[in-house]
């Protein structure tokens, strides 16, 4: 018994059974670890497969309610139109956004032949079904990218669930995500771009740069920014956004001591091929696939340059042949030169009282009319049967084809520039007085030079007001047919004064064709821009019309009207949710301030326990200290024991490119000077929610399960109950309005200023 008993104690403190016991612990640990990874990997996915039913339920309700013309959708869808039917026209925005409407709409059976003319109009039968649907599967398809974002840059669940949740059951969201509008594909291609920008960084801090999976996740967000920007401009933003993560990144790679420097500059090379090449010539490609598309004359040629207009198929300069040189007796049309510049027009309306004379009113416009048509004649007579050219520094008289009168100015201000002078039709038949006489000015040209049909810029400078034609882009109200101001400048290097010829017909002169001045695709790709930068700077409020100001939109202070007939559709957003949104926001800039205060106030204690160090350590630097007593006194106050981090850097850094999205997003609409709408906040939005879901993680995080648990049932539920309370806004209203006492939304209206 004793010896079995020996052999026994010896074989327990054998080598090989202790190895085993620790193999057989470290199995154990690497199944626990194993069955965690697993349940965390199920309730990841059971959670993503309820944003996606919820998301899908949402959304897809009754999209095709109202079947009439919504809001914007009388643009975009009219736009989209004109892509299937290849007709030219202007917008402020750029292509991508409408060509993917029209392809949705033709791949659907749309033929492109519904005018889309005023909201409240009937679809009656129209195929417009397909452009709504795919409208809102990309704006649903924001809520899992949100969730999986937020996933990613928190590794919580709950974080992400809050995130989405906060989305999904916001009416405001739901109602500009349904209709044939840019916003959802706008903020579609934005979030994506963000989810990429995590995914990269997620695979370069796991040591997977390079990989397969790395490119892919590189090449898909520089695609995805190009995409955004390709939609709207302000798509830009989100560039910045990324731009500023990535800049962030490589800092942190070129301060890595394990890494050599050289792989610095290869994530250099790697992310500016992705991320600005690629997305360059991305955008490019857009440009030219619309600029081929539309090869057809519209009612937008006027927008851009003669030059410009004679590739579109049915202008007057396709493929044009009319004289080269400009002659006296010749009938022509004068477009202002600079990026959008009109024709020089004039029509039978006077100038009211109050505006200078009341003589005949002259102005530009952007369309092509006979009331653009000039005859050109010589300062003192009429034209004769000889054929006289038209030559630098004449003097000319303009007759107004249509009304007979001459183009006119005279020490009068001009109706919207007042320290200009008014320009005025004056005469009867062609007859005035010597207030019709202009000097023409061939701009960088010599003497006697003749004037060039398209290609000569010349000034118009008046012979007794010494002052230079102008087209100001100023809008005259509703008695000017909101056409834009023509006046005179005194200041005689106006660059607006810039003018040429466009149509020139005269028949005793022989017609040249004119293709050989048709621009190439550069020329027309920086025109475009440069024209679609001025007409939205030069975008302003039409009378009557409901605008917003930045500081109304966190608030959630007035909705807009989607719909304002019977069925009527209004753009809100959920109150709790926008209003808590602003909560946590505020909450986030709170915590982050303490944060930052207890981390300098720990790095403070790091150099004092430096100090300490130093004194004991009986160096030569010990000398240089000074009352090591009292340093140790203060080391013991300092209390450098390890401190429960309740300022968590692992959300705080998350939260913070978050509100640094939402401020890219939200600050630059402060500066803007033109017209702005409610809807411009929700890319901001989106930002804002993913942060509410990260600042309910960070702030409940440490609280017992059971409390966590409870608090998240209780966010979800307030925020189900609100959304079925508001959705009307967005699935329509009949009835009274609701500050009628009979409405079923009078008690929902909160505020005076919410007009459902």
């Amino acid at each position: 018994m004793e010896t079995s008993s020996a052999n026994s104690k010896e074989n327990l403190a054998s080598p090989n059974n202790v190895n085993n016991t620790n193999n057989n612990n470290s199995n154990n640990e690497q199944a626990k670890v194993n069955k965690e990874n697993s349940a965390e990997k199920l309730k990841w996915r059971l959670i993503f497969a309820a944003v996606l039913v919820f998301t899908a339920c949402t959304r897809y309700y009754n999209v095709t309610k109202p079947d009439h013309v919504c809001w914007d959708e009388t643009h975009f869808g009219k736009m989209g139109s004109w892509y299937i039917n290849r007709t030219f026209f202007f917008d402020v925005h750029p292509p991508l956004g409408k060509m993917l409407i029209a392809f949705s709409g033709y791949l659907t059976g749309y033929n492109g032949t519904y005018p889309f003319e005023k909201p409240g109009d009937k679809y009656n039968g129209t195929r417009y079904e397909g452009m709504r649907y795919f409208c809102t599967t990309l704006g649903a398809l924001i809520m899992p990218m949100a969730f999986d974002t937020v996933y990613d840059l928190t590794r919580s669940t709950e974080a992400a669930m809050v995130a989405a949740s906060y989305l999904i059951f916001d009416v405001g969201m739901l109602t500009l995500n349904r209709y044939i509008l840019l916003d959802p594909i706008l903020l579609f291609f934005m979030t994506a771009a963000v989810w990429g920008m995590v995914k990269v960084s997620k695979l370069t801090k796991q040591s997977h740069s390079y990989t397969y999976q790395w490119w892919l996740w590189l090449i898909f967000t520089g695609t995805m920014l190009s995409a955004t920007i390709s939609v709207k401009f302000v798509g830009l933003f989100v560039v910045f956004l990324v731009g500023f993560h990535t800049v962030n990144e490589l800092w942190l790679i070129l301060g890595d001591l394990q890494k050599p420097i050289t792989d610095c500059f290869k994530q250099l090379l790697s992310r500016a091929l992705t991320l600005i090449i690629w997305p360059i010539i991305l955008y490019m490609l857009f440009f030219y696939i619309h600029l081929v598309t539309l090869n057809r004359s519209g009612n937008g040629d006027g927008f851009y340059s003669s030059a410009f207009q004679s590739r579109l198929i049915g202008n007057s300069l396709y493929n044009a042949s009319m004289p080269r040189k400009v002659a006296y007796g010749a009938v022509i049309t004068i477009k202002n030169h600079k990026t959008g510049g009109g024709y020089l027009h004039s029509h039978h309306h006077l100038y009211p009282k109050g505006f200078g004379a009341t003589q005949q009113q002259i102005t530009t416009y952007t369309h092509k009319d006979d009331n653009n048509k000039w005859l050109i004649k010589p300062f003192n007579k009429e034209p004769g049967k000889e054929v006289r050219f038209v030559r630098n520094g004449d003097l000319i008289r303009l007759e107004h084809l249509v009304t007979k009168r001459n183009l006119h100015s005279h020490p009068e201000l001009a109706p919207m520039t007042r320290k200009y002078l008014q320009v005025t039709g004056y005469g009867e038949d062609g007859k005035g007085d010597a207030n019709d006489v202009w000097r023409l000015l061939v701009m960088g040209a010599k003497a006697n030079e003749t004037v060039m049909t398209v290609t000569t810029r010349f000034t118009l400078i008046h012979h007794l007001q010494n002052c230079v034609l102008v087209a100001t882009g100023k809008q005259l109200p509703k008695w000017g047919f909101e056409q834009q101001e023509v006046s005179c400048n005194p200041n005689l290097r106006d660059k607006n004064g810039c003018w040429n010829v466009e149509d020139n017909k005269y028949k005793k002169l022989p017609n040249v064709n004119f293709s050989v001045y048709a621009p190439g695709f550069l020329a027309r790709f920086l025109e475009s821009h440069a024209v679609m930068l001025q007409g939205n700077a030069g975008l302003k409020p039409k009378e009557g019309e409901i605008t917003s100001r930045p500081w109304q939109w966190p608030i959630n202070y007035r909705g807009q009207f989607f719909s304002g007939s019977v069925h009527r559709i209004y753009l809100l957003g959920n109150p709790i949710i926008w209003w808590s949104n602003l909560i946590f926001l505020f909450l986030f800039l709170i915590v982050f301030l303490m944060n930052a205060i207890k981390q300098r106030r720990a790095a403070g204690r790091r150099h004092l326990q430096l100090q300490l160090q130093l004194a004991e350590s009986k160096t030569p630097e010990a000398d240089k200290i000074k009352e090591p007593e009292l340093m140790k006194t203060l080391a013991q106050r300092a209390n450098p024991r390890q401190e429960v981090d309740f300022f968590d850097a692992h959300t705080l850094k998350p939260a913070l490119w978050l509100f640094l999205g939402w401020l890219i997003h939200y600050l630059p609409f402060w500066a803007m000077g033109r017209v702005l709408y409610f809807h411009h906040y929700f890319p901001a939005l989106v930002f804002n929610s993913m942060l509410s879901g990260v600042m309910f993680h960070h702030l409940t995080g440490r609280l017992p399960r059971w409390l966590q648990h409870t608090l998240l049932g209780t966010l979800l539920s307030i925020l189900v109950y609100s959304f079925t309370l508001f959705s009307p806004l967005a699935y329509g209203m009949n009835g009274p309005l609701a500050n009628e006492p009979n409405s079923i939304m009078h008690g929902l209206r909160w505020l005076s200023s919410w007009e459902f």
